[in-house]
């Protein structure tokens, strides 16, 4: 059971997180391009839908946490300090998500449609910049999990 339990925790994470990572990286550049004259509502289509992926993707990504919870207490490893660490930093790559990532995606599209706006292209600037710069965290956070989980300090894998 352990196994198919580890199995389905790393499928979840590849499945779930690679999409958030990419589509979220992609992002702020898609939206630059977007914001310029030229950039038209194909480009705007394009912010849209990796808005969309980074939404529907975080839903899904919930089943990490949860396969992870499984498979640590199949493991009995729920106490160990690199899990610990790991549950924290997934926690906080989370909120990161949540809280800053997808807000700043929505404000960013709402710039992009006219629905709200403040400069002649409805976003600023420095609201991309600072999108890059979250995303960039979370993306650092769930590498760090990633090595975390593959190191794993103490392991008796040998590896």
């Amino acid at each position: 059971m352990t196994k198919i339990l580890l199995i389905l925790h790393v499928l979840a994470a590849v499945i779930a997180v690679g999409p958030v990572t990419v589509a979220g990286s992609m992002f702020p550049a898609a939206a630059r391009r977007a914001a310029d004259a030229s950039g038209g509502t194909e480009a705007t289509a394009v912010v849209r839908l990796l808005h969309r992926i980074c939404r529907v993707y975080a839903v899904v990504g919930l089943a990490v946490p949860v396969f992870g919870f499984a498979t640590a207490g199949s493991l009995h490893v729920l106490g160990t300090p690199w899990l610990i660490i790991s549950i924290f930093l997934t926690g906080a790559a989370a909120l990161v998500l949540a809280l800053l990532v997808l807000p700043a995606q929505e404000t960013v599209l709402v710039g992009l449609t006219g629905a709200g706006a403040a400069t002649a292209t409805g976003i600023e600037p420095a609201l991309i910049k600072r999108l890059a710069m979250l995303t960039g965290t979370f993306n650092l956070l769930w590498a760090t999990v990633t090595v975390l989980m593959i190191v794993r300090p103490g392991s008796t894998t040998g590896v």
